[in-house]
């Protein structure tokens, strides 16, 4: 037991690469089912980071959040897209975006960097926190969606950005506010499966109504009787 609790600062370290390179996959990847595959995955790395500190620092709130994630990210999000996302925005080879993938990339390292030399003075003012290396991680993690939103125009994948940026912020929170009461984690979650469900049927309205989901297309719509 006590060689397993010696590892578990080690496994977080490596579930936090793992999901910081699920972030720069997702902005490489051109296909909405990659990304949707991405966000499952980086949600799983989250969730087991969260049960890796909960057991390292005796936190059953942390392991709790675990569960949380573990139920509502990779499992129930998907559902409710596959359930209402319309089936052929997922048989697309392609997604449009603004840049191409060798600029998106070097731009992402750059952000990572960033969000890396951000933290360090907020790490130098709160003093030691557990699980410090989720911190780092999870606002590059957070940046990286934020460019996943910004360079896509493609609504799925810029849902997904969106996604992969409350992923970054539950990833450096869990080492922030370990003592986060579990209701608020369980507001944020609920939040983010309403926000899928609305954004799901908005988009299957959308796709029957113009036959396209681009961001572009979409800024053409106009109201009925509208001269």
């Amino acid at each position: 037991m006590t060689d397993l609790l010696s590892l578990t600062l080690p496994l977080n370290a490596l579930a936090g690469g793992l999901f910081l390179l699920a972030g720069f996959a997702m902005v490489a990847t051109r296909q909405t089912r990659g990304c949707l595959r991405l966000f499952v995955i980086q949600s799983l790395l989250l969730a087991g980071s969260a049960f890796l500190l909960g057991i390292e620092y005796r936190s059953w709130h942390l392991v709790a959040v675990g569960v949380v994630n573990l139920v509502s990210k990779p499992i129930v999000i998907p559902w409710i897209l596959r359930r209402t996302v319309p089936g052929e925005i997922y048989g697309r080879r392609e997604i449009d975006q603004a840049l191409n993938i060798p600029t998106s990339l070097l731009i992402a390292l750059a952000l990572a960097v960033l969000g890396y030399v951000l933290t360090l003075p907020m790490l130098e003012a709160v003093g030691p926190v557990f699980g410090g290396a989720n911190v780092p991680i999870g606002f590059a993690a957070l940046f990286l969606g934020a460019y996943t939103l910004a360079v896509r125009r493609e609504a799925v994948p810029m849902l997904l950005g969106v996604l992969a940026m409350e992923n970054g912020a539950f990833f450096a929170g869990i080492a922030l506010a370990g003592g986060l009461p579990l209701i608020v984690e369980l507001a944020i979650a609920s939040d983010g499966l309403i926000l899928v469900f609305v954004m799901g049927v908005l988009m299957r309205a959308i796709q029957k109504q113009i036959g396209s989901t681009r961001a572009g297309a979409l800024a053409t719509l106009k109201e009925a009787g509208t001269p």
